[in-house]
């Protein structure tokens, strides 16, 4: 079995983000820990949220705190329960759980009323500027904005307009409730930034109670202040939001207030984690759906056959910094891998069947080997397999001219076959193409069970199956979807599409040992000198389905 030595051992992880935590319990800024973890429920949770969630829930374990799931579902026309759903499974499948479950719609009524809050307090005003006329006024990075014309609208005006905003009497888009800070800040996010729009969208928990709805960033400070969460955890491109978030908080609550802190967000070669391109992937029926194995998402690497395990310590060993960098998908394999190796049950499959010929073994009869399920776990058993006169070796096995260091079958080469024989290559058959089609052995029946007698030693050792005893199973051999590192942003292409991998599935039919018959989905196996195995949610009775989850040495070595 290969050795993986891709990721080094690392037995101690920096956390920037507990050292300011620590700091804040040892100066008495605050007596607890509370995090959230507040996902848009827009799409499926990707590798990216994986980082989130271990970091937030992280935190929890730590501390003894508290982490609630909270979905941030502010805006009607991309949200829906099904992603809510698959949210939830995602995180308990990485083995946390949250203290409480909200919605950011539960406190629409409370958000309401801190709007109305600012308006009284003259922070607040309803603007009728275009979007188009929005930007013109908001400047440059270089240069000031400009105020707009109805910023100084009384506190009176403000509130009828924002009342008759909410009773519906304006069309989308025409007025939009604003903040009143600076119009000069360096923080173009300072700007008298929009706080609310008016938006007539089904709600899928409110329904059709509203049609103005608050923007993100004054609906996450505020939801994150009503929670008491002490220490808001989110990625780096919040930075700048920053100010914004202290400013809402600060006008708008009494009391103990949350603290944001930022971290950068994982950037993992050859994916995408866009939600925004990922839905485009499954609308144009490029991948089979948001858990396709192909895909970043947790479902689909779910359902490739990755552990819980092996996501949460890739997590863990990238570490938690503020520097941008990108990951090596190699790595994610590795910790993959390594989990696999201790965990998982060890199987025979050909995948590119050869037959091979025992010429001088006994016509009908056939022998049962037993073989472990793992070497370093007695604990998971042993099984049975048929040995008989004619078995499936993998055709890269036998060469008629061997290279270099080639120790597998060629004419007169001698090999073990994994716990039956020893077997010598006599021969071979070829179509009429020049293709080998059968390989002819003879067998040496004092080896029975893998070792000779007389102690001879072969280079040697195959993996086989019975031609006549096995189960057939349709095999998924999955490669990166992308032929690039950054698919959304290579130079020369006008599309992410156009980076996408023609060969990033390949289906063959292989032959199993007939102890897979029973397998269930989701149950990953080592199939002997391929790689690491897991039976797909396609499978049924009599029809089993695998999908490559790695193979055994790392496979994103860069191809020219």
């Amino acid at each position: 079995m290969a050795k993986d030595n891709t990721a080094e051992e690392v037995k101690e992880y920096s956390n920037f983000i507990h050292d300011f935590i620590d700091k804040d319990l040892e100066d008495g800024v605050y007596s607890r820990v509370q995090t959230r973890f507040p996902p848009e429920p827009n799409g499926y949770l990707h590798i990216g949220h994986a980082k989130a969630i271990c970091i937030n829930f992280g935190a929890k374990e730590k501390y003894s705190g508290i982490c609630n799931l909270r979905l941030d579902d502010t805006n009607p026309t991309k949200e829906d329960t099904e992603y809510v759903d698959a949210i939830k499974e995602d995180i308990k499948w990485l083995g946390f759980d949250w203290d409480n479950l909200y919605f950011a719609s539960d406190y629409f009524d409370f958000l309401y009323e801190c709007a109305i809050k600012l308006i009284k307090k003259g922070k607040a005003f309803v603007c009728d500027l275009t979007p188009e006329q929005q930007r013109e006024y908001r400047g440059t990075l270089t240069e000031p904005g400009k105020e707009s014309p109805y910023r100084n609208r009384s506190i009176e005006e403000n509130l009828d307009l924002f009342t008759r905003m909410t009773h519906g009497e304006f069309p989308e888009g025409s007025k939009v409730l604003r903040a009143k800070i600076d119009m000069a800040s360096p923080n173009l996010n300072m700007r008298d930034p929009i706080i609310y729009r008016i938006m007539f969208a089904h709600h899928h928990r409110t329904g059709d109670k509203w049609c103005v709805y608050p923007m993100y960033d004054f609906a996450h400070p505020l939801s994150d202040a009503c929670e008491k969460v002490t220490h808001s955890l989110c990625s780096l491109e919040f930075e700048n939001h920053r100010p914004l978030y202290d400013w809402v908080v600060n006008e708008c609550i009494d009391g103990e207030k949350p603290r944001q802190i930022e971290f950068a967000r994982m950037n993992l070669n050859y994916t995408l984690t866009s939600k925004r391109k990922c839905l485009q992937l499954v609308k144009d029926g490029i991948v089979d759906g948001w858990n396709d194995p192909r895909m970043a998402t947790i479902s689909g690497m779910r359902r490739r056959g990755y552990t819980p395990e092996a996501i949460r310590d890739f997590c863990e060993r990238i570490g938690v910094s503020k520097a941008y960098s990108v990951i090596d998908f190699a790595m994610l394999e590795s910790c993959v891998r390594n989990d696999l190796n201790m965990t998982s049950p060890r199987a025979m499959a050909i995948l590119d069947p050869l037959k091979v010929v025992i010429d001088n073994y006994p016509d009908g009869k056939t022998e049962e080997v037993e073989v472990d399920y793992h070497p370093d776990h007695p604990e998971y058993g042993s099984r049975k397999m048929t040995f008989s006169k004619e078995i499936f070796i993998e055709r890269d096995d036998f060469m008629i001219e061997p290279v270099k260091k080639y120790f597998r079958l060629f004419p007169g080469n001698e090999v073990r076959l994994i716990k039956a024989y020893f077997v010598t290559c006599t021969g071979y058959d070829t179509d009429e193409n020049g293709n080998v089609t059968c390989v002819h052995c003879t067998y040496d029946p004092e080896t029975f069970g893998g070792d000779s007698k007389d102690g001879r030693k072969v280079k040697g050792t195959i993996h086989w199956v019975s031609c006549t005893d096995n189960v057939k199973a349709e095999v998924r051999l999955y490669d990166r979807l992308f032929n690039v590192p950054n698919p959304s942003n290579e130079e020369g292409v006008s599309s992410f599409e156009d980076n996408l991998n023609p060969d990033s599935l390949k289906k063959v039919t292989a032959y199993c040992e007939k102890s897979l018959a029973d397998a269930n989905p989701g149950d990953r196996f080592q199939f002997m000198r391929n790689g690491y195995f897991c039976v797909d949610t396609d499978s049924s009775a009599g029809n089993l389905v695998f999908n490559r989850t790695v193979p055994l040495r790392d496979s994103f070595n860069v191809k020219k």
